[in-house]
């Protein structure tokens, strides 16, 4: 395990599960979020953010979390191994309104400084987002973990935070992952 994707819907715990992993393993952690957005909310422009990807995924060892579809078969391709949060939408949206409780007009630790959280427009489009992502995201997610699979990568699905700790317990005891 040297380049490490982690995916999920919004609010699953992508860029904790990624801090944790990166404490365990030494692999340097790259937030997306924070690598995308500019200060005020401001996106990266789309070919600029490719290139920007490439870039983040080139070196032989890094942890990565983050979705962003447009890339994702970039970081697919050199992953080794891919992580999918798959949490229910229930505990995502209960994570994503506790996250604008705590961080409200602040900014998070994983976030762009100047992409303070706030109660708008984007973040009731964003909880919309995380309502349909099994049904709109989640299929096409799971076909390419599939494909991603049956090309040699190492992919381990957690579908809640006790399996997500029990395979944090088997990182620290072994220094691998594993599937189960």
């Amino acid at each position: 395990m040297k380049r490490v994707l982690i995916i999920g819907s919004g609010g699953a715990g992508k860029s904790t599960l990624a801090r944790h992993l990166g404490e365990l393993t030494g692999l340097p952690v790259v937030h997306l979020d924070r690598e995308h957005w500019q200060p005020g909310w401001v996106e990266t422009p789309r070919d600029e953010w490719t290139r920007k990807v490439a870039e983040l995924v080139a070196p032989d060892e890094w942890i990565i979390d983050g979705n962003y579809g447009g890339t994702m078969g970039l970081r697919i391709e050199r992953a080794d191994t891919i992580v999918f949060l798959d949490y229910s939408r229930w505990l995502c949206l209960y994570r994503s309104t506790k996250r604008q409780v705590v961080y409200r007009n602040k900014t998070r630790p994983d976030m762009t400084p100047g992409c303070d959280e706030k109660l708008d427009p984007k973040f009731f489009k964003f909880l919309k987002w995380i309502w349909q992502y099994r049904s709109t995201r989640r299929p096409g997610v799971l076909a390419m973990l599939r494909a991603a699979r049956a090309d040699g990568k190492r992919v381990v699905v957690l579908k809640d935070p006790k399996a997500t700790r029990r395979f944090l317990a088997r990182v620290l005891a072994d220094g691998a992952l594993s599937t189960r």
